[in-house]
């Protein structure tokens, strides 16, 4: 079996575990409800591509004693005593942001095209969170 498209909700319902099972082989698979269409995606390869096309553009300084992050154009930065403890804290921040642009920032004009960046923060975990603010891949 190849793409799986549904065009119902309850057909959705009825149809689930084939739904998931062709996600799930990487094969397209989708609902529509009210003239909509969803897409279902198997959560590592989303989170696997997302990490690929979009570019932290972190930058780390060290000041003083410590270490700051930040990465320009968000209204996200971490400061640390350490450069690892100042990732750490970057992760926390985008954690935070991640929550505050689905409850309130998505509809706002300057944020609502990190779609793509929230996505990528609330599939990660904070090793690849990590890893993509230091440019590391796997």
């Amino acid at each position: 079996m190849s793409a799986m498209h549904v065009e119902s909700s309850t057909s959705a319902r009825t149809r689930m575990k084939e739904l998931l099972d062709t996600a799930q082989r990487g094969h397209v698979a989708t609902v529509t409800r009210d003239g909509v269409q969803v897409a279902l995606v198997d959560v590592v390869r989303m989170q696997h591509f997302l990490a690929s096309i979009i570019s932290s553009r972190a930058e780390v300084v060290q000041e003083g004693a410590g270490w700051s992050v930040f990465i320009p154009g968000l209204p996200v930065a971490a400061d640390g005593a350490t450069f690892d403890g100042a990732l750490g804290e970057m992760v926390d921040a985008l954690r935070e942001y991640a929550e505050d642009w689905q409850e309130r920032l998505s509809a706002a004009p300057n944020h609502r095209d990190n779609w793509g960046l929230v996505q990528l923060i609330s599939l990660s975990t904070d090793e690849q969170l990590r890893d993509w603010l230091v440019g590391v891949s796997r």
